[in-house]
């Protein structure tokens, strides 16, 4: 009776100690890192544990007042559970002059933002349902503005699980 418990309790280790099943984690389908993934995950939280924006994106774009509420300490709690991080080729120039009117250089560094919704076109967005991330492949490797376009996406799945 000992020998098959001891079986058992070693055979649960031995499968805990081999990694198992963690959810907390990235689904990396890009060229970076999941090292890279982290620090703009911690990154996220560090901003967020000392204040929360909850307009920057109106505020830059339509001169509204700040909406900034004090940080929260919960937010060391919210992993990346099974988030997939993704890029999409830029929708081309023609196609958004076509949608939108407007005609900007290639790459556009835009997005088509799946409907139903009142964006149609992004540098990234992100799907809470689905727990994804996704952004312009063109904003990849066009230096320190990348890491805020993450983050700021990493920030709002924070915000999410966080209700």
């Amino acid at each position: 009776m000992r020998r098959p418990l001891r079986a058992l309790v070693l055979t649960i280790l031995l499968l805990e100690g081999c990694g198992g099943s963690n959810p907390a984690r990235f689904i990396n389908q890009t060229r970076h890192s999941d090292a890279e993934w982290w620090a703009l995950w911690k990154a996220a939280q560090q901003n967020l544990s000392q204040q929360i924006d909850l307009n920057p994106l109106q505020r830059t774009l339509a001169k509204v007042p700040a909406q900034m509420l004090p940080g929260d300490a919960r937010v060391w709690n919210v992993q990346p559970w099974q988030l997939t991080v993704s890029s999409r080729l830029a929708v081309s120039s023609t196609a958004l002059f076509t949608a939108t009117g407007r005609e900007p250089a290639d790459p556009t560094g835009l997005i088509a933002y799946p409907q139903p919704c009142n964006v149609r076109y992004a540098a990234a967005y992100s799907l809470y349902t689905h727990n994804t991330s996704r952004y312009a492949a063109s904003w990849e490797f066009a230096g320190n503005n990348f890491d805020a376009l993450v983050q700021y996406e990493f920030e709002n799945h924070i915000l999410q699980a966080l209700g």
